[in-house]
């Protein structure tokens, strides 16, 4: 599973505007032919990540390159069930990747249209965050 090798603190602060506004990088499809995108902000976990990954590369049986754009960077903690409240913040407990409006989260290339966009909707019913269907030709028109 996907999580930072060494961090400079533990424990990170929720933040207020970390999932405010559109993304501004990362929300054109660079590295292949076809992408999936959020439609939709929200924290997506390193299960939920590789869940996805797992799907896509099943569909597509060996063929085409997939690519990876988000990375779980943020720690959530937890506090035990039925625990009282204080005594500090709890433990991490897993990692997020804080995924904006209009990022895109995989790209791929070498098959056909209808593979990637059967590959991409299984790879959806995975994440937590509603997303839609990219086309590199898309952005090369504009």
């Amino acid at each position: 599973m996907l999580a930072p090798k060494r961090v400079k603190y533990r424990k990170i602060q929720k933040g207020k505007g970390s999932l405010k506004g559109k993304a501004q990088r990362a929300n054109k499809v660079d590295f292949g032919e076809f992408g999936l995108q959020a439609t939709e902000s929200g924290h997506v976990t390193a299960r939920q990540i590789e869940a996805a990954r797992i799907a896509i590369t099943r569909r597509v049986r060996r063929g085409g390159k997939v690519w990876i754009r988000i990375f779980p960077q943020k720690s959530v903690t937890k506090k035990p069930l039925e625990t009282r409240m204080g005594k500090g913040k709890g433990s991490p407990e897993e990692w997020v990747a804080v995924v904006k409006k209009g990022a895109v989260l995989y790209e791929m290339e070498g098959i056909p249209r209808e593979i990637a966009q059967e590959a991409f909707r299984l790879a959806a019913q995975k994440l937590p965050i509603a997303t839609k269907f990219l086309s590199r030709e898309i952005f090369d028109e504009a």
